[in-house]
This record gives structure tokens, C-alpha cells and sequence, in this order.
């Protein structure tokens, strides 16, 4: 078996979270059976971690490739991970940490709330993360190894001319509709309701520290700041103006050992109590309680902006990439001109199928190309409740694929297949710097394009 040219690149990056997520759910149904079935130099590859991968393709609506690819793809990874050993390839704890809370934050609002989370996996947050944490670090280190392989690897519109001629005529690929759509979002404000709830609760947690109970512990207790609580509310010492200016300007008004007031900020609502100032840091302690977006949110100012921004690009007073850059609040999209971008292409041009987010499908079925539509109703990636006007820029008629029109597909598969040979060849050159063991079972699979024996 040649190793398959989309292996390295997609099936670790698309089922690592979702791997994650499955292995965590080990805890909920008693202990599985496992085994060691390959190993690379130090890294195993376990029976349970196959089987996972394999289970979260259906998790997730997708076929499941064979699993002797699927084995070969985590084979790979582990030799990306030995050779970055090797060649003392690392990545920032900062940069892991990053992430993580990135993936953390995404769980707790899939969940509803951290406690839901707790719930459902049996386990602490702490311990997920530890969990989760390995397994992020190794994501980040293979795709450095990737791109340090790959990275430089340049096409030219000759090569993608060539590779376009050398496809015979009968076997060109028809291209269905694909429509360009940008948004621009603003999200909504907390409800008056929850804004005074939360500021009483954090009223209640000041006055019984005031009354002699521990800031730290409370912040342990109530904080739903994740990385900060499990210290005690602890976040060290910050440079001015690394924190928001309405944390900053609360924390830098207080003598060691005060409490601020309420303040609140674009991340929820805090109780700060600063501990010391050394020179231009200055270190202080939080409580943290975040607004719940599914129990409403007003609207009134994210329709009064986005029926503005309406006004000035209907009249070609304003750009709506201009607008998008400037006001938009979905930052993804914000630098795109408010171009939503296909994910699995990274392309702003969106195939006009039942692939399509339904919410975006049935909005632009009554609109024609050019239409600028009033603010509708949407709801984030990470469930804040927000408004957004659509621009449905163009759309494609469905053909068979020529270089004019799909010059940047055609372009991206080129730039694929040229990365992909770098890898390939890579690995040819890799095999024999590390120890790769494959157990008697998978002995009908190829891994790496060789005959499985016990040892490759």
C-alpha cells in the first residue's frame, strides 16, 4: 500500500479532538481491555486508540477510512513525534497552553456549563486537561515536523497549468453551484437580569472575604476562570497591558490586599484582589463568573449597528469588507472581509449543497446575488447568542472544472501533492533512523508501502 497522500495531513488533524473526547468517556464505561499493537522508538500505539479513532468517523457522520490506514496514519504520527525527539523539535509550553484553553473553553460551552462537563466524563476539569493536554502537545509538535518538511514547498501557475492538461478530458470533475457569502456579526449584550445576578453573587463572595474567608479558596470554589481557579485564583505576575484595561485599571487602583469592585470586561465579571506591584507587573487574584448566552441576550445594539453598517453599504457609501474588517465581531471572518471561508478547502467559496450549514442555506434560498439581507438571528461556534447581515456575493453556475474558474482548487491540489512527496520521501529517509514494531495481527496490512513482519 503507497501511503496514502491525505493520511498525514488530515486523518491525525481532523479525529484528534474528537479522539480526545471519546478517550475521556473511558471513565463512564468501566475498564477496556488494551494492548500495545505497534510501537516507534518510545511512542505505543494502543488497540483502544484504533478502535477510537476509528468509532469517531461515525461519531461524527463520516466513513470510517480502513483500519489499516487508520493504523498506518498513527504510525506516521509517532514517527513524526521520534524524529522530533531526534532532531529536538519542540514546541512552547505558552503556545500548548494556548490551545488547550482553546479546546477546554469549546467543551465547556458544547456542555453547557464546566459543572456539565465534570458530569459527564467523571472527572475533575483539572483532569481532563491533564489528559487532553499530552495529546494537544503531540498535535502541535507534528504539524512543526510537517511544516518544517513541507513548509517550503512552492508551485507555480506552470505547474498547475501542467497538472490541469495532463487530466484527461472525460475524466474532468463536475463542479457543483458554489456561492460566495459574507456576514458581519455583532453579539449580543448581557441581559440586565443577568448582569445584576451575577454582580450580587460576586457582591456576597467580597463580603464574606471581607468577613475573614479565603480569597483563594472561594476562588477555587466559584471562579469559572478554568487555568486561574485550580490556583486559587492565582494569575501571577502581568506586564501593564497584558490584561483588558478594565481588569488593568481595577487591579492597578488597589493597595496589596484590597479588593476592587465589580468590574466587568469582555470575558465576564470580576472580583479582584491584588496581591503585590513590583515595578511595571503587578500580581493579583480573580474571581471570575461568565454570563450564560443561552439564557438570552439583548439585541438592541447589535441591530442598531448592523442597520447602520446596512444603510452606508447600500448606498456604496461604505465597503462591505471595510465594514466587515472594522466592525465584525467573528474576527475569523473580520480579516476575510467578512468572506466565510470552507473549512476543509479554507477557500471563501462554499459549496451550495446539503453540506451547507442549514441556518446559511435556507437564509440565502430567498435571496438573489448582490442582496444585502436585514440583521438575522446566530449563534457563534462558541454559543454566544449574536445578529449578522449576509452579503451573497456570487454564485457559480455547476460546470466541469476549467482553469479559469477553479484555478485556486486545482491549485491547492497541486500544492498538496507536491507537500505530500516532500512527506513521502521524508519517510523513505526516516524508516531507518527509528524502530518501528507492528504486532503479528495486522500482518495483512502495508504499513508504509512495505510487507508487515514483526519489525519494519
Amino acid at each position: 500500500m503507497k501511503i496514502n497522500k491525505l493520511i498525514v495531513l488530515q486523518l491525525f488533524a481532523v479525529c484528534t479532538f474528537c479522539f480526545s473526547l471519546t478517550s475521556f468517556g473511558q471513565g463512564q464505561s468501566g475498564v477496556m481491555l488494551d494492548k500495545i499493537i505497534a510501537r516507534v522508538d518510545n511512542h505505543y500505539i494502543l488497540s483502544s486508540e484504533l478502535e477510537e479513532m476509528y468509532n469517531s468517523y461515525a461519531a461524527n457522520g463520516q466513513k470510517a477510512p480502513e483500519k489499516c490506514q487508520i493504523l498506518e496514519s498513527l504510525i506516521i504520527n509517532k514517527m513524526l513525534l521520534a524524529k522530533a525527539e531526534i532532531d529536538s523539535v519542540t514546541v512552547e509550553d505558552k503556545s500548548v497552553d494556548n490551545e488547550l484553553d482553546g479546546k477546554m473553553n469549546y467543551m465547556i460551552q458544547r456542555f453547557g456549563s464546566e459543572k456539565n462537563l465534570v458530569e459527564a466524563y467523571g472527572k475533575s476539569v483539572d483532569n481532563l486537561k491533564s489528559e487532553l493536554r499530552t495529546q494537544v502537545k503531540e498535535q502541535k509538535i507534528v504539524e512543526k515536523m510537517q511544516g518544517t518538511i513541507s513548509g517550503n514547498v512552492k508551485i507555480t501557475p506552470s505547474d498547475v497549468r501542467k497538472f490541469f492538461n495532463a487530466i484527461p478530458k472525460d475524466s474532468l470533475p463536475y463542479i457543483p453551484s458554489e456561492v460566495e457569502i459574507g456576514h458581519i456579526v455583532r453579539l449580543g449584550t448581557v441581559t440586565r437580569e443577568q448582569k445584576d445576578k451575577l454582580i450580587k453573587q460576586l457582591q456576597e463572595l467580597k463580603a464574606r472575604a471581607e468577613k475573614g474567608e479565603d480569597f483563594a479558596m472561594l476562588a477555587t470554589i466559584y471562579s469559572e476562570d478554568v487555568g486561574s481557579a485550580k490556583n486559587g485564583g492565582d494569575l501571577g505576575f502581568a506586564k501593564r497591558g497584558a490584561m483588558v484595561p478594565e481588569f488593568e485599571g481595577a487591579a492597578l487602583g488597589l493597595k496589596p490586599g484590597e479588593m476592587s469592585n465589580i468590574i466587568e470586561s469582555q470575558f465576564g465579571f470580576h472580583l479582584i484582589k491584588l496581591i503585590e506591584t513590583r515595578g511595571a507587573e503587578y500580581h493579583a487574584r480573580h474571581i471570575l463568573l461568565r454570563p450564560d448566552y443561552n439564557k438570552g441576550s439583548d439585541m438592541t445594539s447589535a441591530v442598531r449597528i448592523l442597520d447602520s453598517l446596512r444603510v452606508l453599504i447600500k448606498t456604496d457609501t461604505l465597503k462591505f469588507a471595510k465594514a466587515a474588517l472594522d466592525n465584525s465581531e467573528d474576527k475569523e471572518t473580520a480579516e476575510t472581509g467578512g468572506i466565510i471561508q470552507d473549512r476543509s478547502t479554507g477557500l471563501g467559496r462554499l459549496t451550495l449543497d446539503a453540506s451547507m450549514d442549514p441556518a446559511l442555506y435556507f437564509a440565502i434560498d430567498t435571496m438573489k446575488v448582490g442582496d444585502l439581507s436585514v440583521p438575522v438571528t446566530y449563534r457563534t461556534e462558541d454559543g454566544h447568542s449574536a445578529m449578522r447581515i449576509l452579503w451573497y456575493k456570487s454564485k457559480s453556475e455547476p460546470h466541469t472544472a476549467n482553469l479559469h474558474d477553479d484555478y485556486e482548487k486545482i491549485a491547492q491540489i497541486v500544492l498538496s501533492n507536491k507537500r505530500n512527496h516532500a512527506l513521502e520521501d521524508w519517510f523513505k529517509k526516516a524508516q531507518g533512523d527509528v524502530f518501528i514494531s507492528v504486532e503479528p495481527e495486522y500482518k495483512n496490512c502495508r504499513i508504509l508501502g512495505l510487507a508487515n513482519g514483526t519489525d519494519l
